[in-house]
């Protein structure tokens, strides 16, 4: 039995899915004129309570044309050192942009109220780089999957308005925050600027994020995407994969949760586990123990045809999703509990 966690953007579309997928009205995007992409953006815009939406082919470039969106060359944003704007999209913020980051130290990729305010740069010291936006990610990626709590979200933005900054939320995993805590998409359309929320990972489709916003910032979002290469055609196929999801499989990512604690709350008891990071949606990061059953451990994972990230120096990573089964799961947790 093969298990592949290393993320939850390995999924395949569900027969379901690719029969819906199939039968998809489509027409030429860049015209406007697909009414599956049409339907998918009016749906997430009503979502969220924002003005428009706008379908992209990757989440790194729906952060990307939201950053081009609120910047000019040579301004600076602000985030966390473990943001995905600026560790995992090929320095698309000084490459696309010409834009800095100043980088915090917060906690499992979240930052503070109190720290963008000391961040922010006095706009009359021209030596010093202009701030013009704060980016967020939730769930962080490289924080495991930790939730803001909402009510520092509105910190935060207490703070950009009255700096005058933008708000953008990097929401790849927004949909597992959102299930977690039991919130409102509408509550975060009413406080970011823009948000980008993702497709292809725990909702399981083939392809795509969405970039939702307010008008005065989505009006300039179509031709940054055209500049970025994203004009697409008869995407709808794709599209309706995501209106499928939205439909079908948002729920279901409360099953992920509770089987990436299941395998922590197991990994805890190891003794070649050092420690397990807390775990609030379906992330799993975990250190090996300097043992000598530290290299058998991994041996047997790969023997076992179990493959998770490896993030170096002892630290491992899980992510459960769609495509991980109740059987995977029961033959994982037999692997972890009879491992010695």
């Amino acid at each position: 039995m093969k298990i592949d966690l290393r993320s939850d953007t390995l999924t395949k579309p569900t027969p379901a899915m690719l029969e819906f997928m199939m039968k998809a009205e489509v027409g030429d995007d860049v015209y406007k004129e697909d009414p599956s992409v049409n339907e998918l953006e009016r749906r997430i815009a009503d979502m969220f309570g924002m003005d428009s939406a706008l379908y992209f082919p990757t989440g790194s470039m729906t952060n990307q044309a939201a950053i081009k969106i609120h910047t000019q060359p040579g301004e600076q944003l602000i985030a966390d050192a473990y943001a995905h704007v600026y560790n995992y999209e090929g320095g698309g913020v000084s490459f696309n942009s010409g834009v800095s980051c100043k980088l915090l130290s917060g906690n499992r990729g979240m930052i503070t109220a109190s720290q963008v305010e000391e961040a922010i740069n006095p706009p009359d010291f021209y030596h010093s780089p202009l701030t013009t936006l704060v980016c967020l990610e939730n769930t962080t990626n490289k924080g495991g999957g930790a939730c803001y709590n909402f009510e520092e979200i509105k910190r935060i933005k207490n703070v950009c308005d009255h700096h005058g900054l933008g708000f953008h939320l990097d929401g790849a995993r927004l949909w597992n925050a959102m299930i977690a805590k039991n919130e409102n998409p509408k509550d975060y359309g009413q406080v970011f600027d823009t948000i980008s929320v993702c497709l292809s990972k725990g909702l399981g489709a083939p392809m795509g994020s969405v970039l939702v916003g307010k008008q005065q910032f989505m009006d300039k979002a179509i031709r940054v995407r055209k500049i970025l290469g994203g004009g697409m055609r008869q995407v709808g196929y794709m599209a309706a994969a995501g209106i499928y999801a939205l439909d079908h499989h948002l729920d279901r990512m409360r099953i992920d949760h509770q089987r990436a604690k299941a395998l922590g709350n197991v990994l805890e008891r190891m003794d070649v586990v050092a420690s397990v990071e807390p775990i609030d949606t379906n992330i799993v990061i975990f250190n090996l123990s300097d043992s000598p059953s530290k290299q058998r451990f991994i041996d047997q994972l790969s023997e076992k045809q179990i493959t998770i990230s490896d993030m170096g120096q002892g630290k491992l990573r899980i992510v459960t999703h769609l495509d991980y089964s109740e059987s995977h799961h029961e033959h994982f947790l037999m692997f972890l509990q009879g491992f010695r």
